[in-house]
């Protein structure tokens, strides 16, 4: 989703939930021309907003206590510093307010979903800002040494490391090693947790480039049918999600889509506004399988902002509730083991970990993936220079989901915008109903540029005119 905290995001949450799958009719509604959410003062208010939000009076302890009537309060305050990034003391303050309790004993669940918002908000600033949010560094090591919340722990960890690739982080690498066999010491059972499992294994990988098992041949999966007669997306991505995804499509007779003999493709962004790993909720979106099935109408202005006017693609990650049929012929969720996750793979694909994270983030209880554009201005996000290639500027991060380009100008109109013709794609292999498969996969280059059209179709047939 794109966002999670924010007023906007509280509605869409209700929007989700309210609102029932609508698996067969998939048309495109009427392109509205002109939005009143997009115009300048329409942006000028939303930005103030924020910082009403993120006023330092709203980070008083005594005035407003970590309490459950309290809890939509703080979350929006801090995910508005969040959103703007500010450089002043009293947003760092606010952040070392709540991180203080990542120890604490006797929580209830709103005052952890504070501080789940605080510790999200915090990677994304230590992460992004180490000259402004270095001073974070003390609280991730004391939660690293003394929270009993794994998670917590895991992303403590991963931020740490993550912050090692600047010298003002003061961070080596065998300070990092003695952070893992801590956290190790500290959970026996450690690797039982997928939290932590995943974290000590991305940070193991990172580390050994050139001992990573190479992606498998990509002509395999792109030719495969994980079930027949169903669409195939195929989202392609360099594992720098702060370059730009590349989709294709595959019709339900296998064949790809094309239009004036190319390749039929749209550009998506898969990057998380929090820097977090694909293994954290509001993370970037993990590699693997999802299950395509349905949309979401956009009916009207209220989440504008966090998605844009027009309809959602749903996708589902195994273990998921919601789905109507995971596999054809099986209703409900996909509720199998790793092994029948692996089968629905090439055989060349099955032991290759990284197109597993689809089934790990499922069974972590990630959720609620879309397709789906975006009503925010495109410099809303303040921090976001550093969390995406200026290249795709005009692109919005999101909280795991797949962002889609839609631009407005000044005045409200719209300018550009790339669901209509997802949807409109999706909706004419389907014949009205959206279901399928959509997956995604990190394809690495040495290039820092984006998956080409040209360098999917030399995979395909050789003949093909690209």
């Amino acid at each position: 989703m794109y966002q999670s905290m924010s007023s906007a995001a509280v509605a869409a949450i209700a929007f989700f939930v309210a609102a029932p799958l609508q698996p067969v009719k998939a048309q495109t509604p009427p392109i509205r021309a002109y939005q009143p959410k997009a115009t300048a003062s329409a942006r000028d208010a939303q930005i103030f907003d924020q910082q009403q939000k993120a006023n330092p009076s709203r980070f008083d302890l005594k005035k407003y206590p970590l309490t459950e009537s309290n809890a939509s309060h703080w979350q929006e305050s801090l995910w508005a510093i969040g959103v703007l990034a500010p450089e002043q003391d009293y947003a760092l303050q606010a952040l070392e307010k709540v991180l203080q309790l990542t120890t604490a004993a006797n929580l209830t669940d709103p005052q952890k979903g504070i501080i789940d918002t605080a510790i999200q908000v915090a990677t994304q600033l230590y992460t992004l800002k180490p000259a402004v949010y270095g001073k974070l560094k003390p609280h991730f090591l004391r939660t690293i040494d003394y929270s009993d919340d794994p998670q917590w722990v895991a992303i403590s960890l991963a931020a740490i490391a993550k912050s090692a690739v600047y010298p003002s982080a003061n961070i080596s690498q065998s300070q990092i090693d003695k952070l893992q066999i801590k956290v190790q010491q500290r959970f026996p059972n450690w690797s039982e947790d997928l939290h932590l499992r995943t974290t000590i294994k991305n940070i193991q990988s990172d580390r050994q480039l050139a001992k990573k098992i190479p992606i498998p041949n990509l002509t395999d999966l792109l030719t495969w049918q994980i079930a027949p007669q169903q669409a195939h997306m195929y989202v392609l991505c360099r594992p720098n999600r702060d370059i730009l995804c590349l989709s294709v499509l595959k019709d339900r007779q296998g064949q790809f889509v094309r239009q004036n003999k190319q390749l039929w493709s749209a550009p998506l962004l898969l990057q998380s506004i929090h820097n977090l790993d694909w293994n954290f909720s509001n993370g970037r979106t993990p590699q693997g399988i999802y299950r395509m099935e349905g949309i979401s109408r956009q009916p009207d202005d209220e989440v504008f902002h966090a998605y844009g006017q027009f309809s959602l693609v749903n996708l589902f990650l195994p273990f998921e509730d919601g789905v109507n049929a995971f596999l054809p012929q099986q209703k409900g969720k996909f509720s199998g083991d790793l092994q029948a996750y692996q089968t629905l793979l090439p055989p060349t694909w099955r032991n290759y970990e990284p197109i597993q994270q689809a089934y790990l983030a499922g069974a972590m209880g990630r959720s609620l993936f879309r397709i789906h554009g975006s009503g925010a201005a495109i410099d809303f996000f303040r921090n976001k220079p550093a969390v995406v290639n200026q290249k795709n500027f005009d692109w919005n991060a999101t909280l795991g989901c797949l962002s889609a380009l839609e631009i407005y100008d000044d005045r409200g109109s719209l300018l550009k915008a790339d669901m209509p013709k997802i949807l409109n794609a999706l909706n004419m292999v389907g014949k009205g109903k959206i279901d399928g498969y959509l997956i995604v996969v990190d394809v690495p280059s040495p290039s820092n540029e984006p998956v080409t059209i040209a360098e999917v179709a030399k995979y395909l047939d050789p003949n093909a005119k690209n």
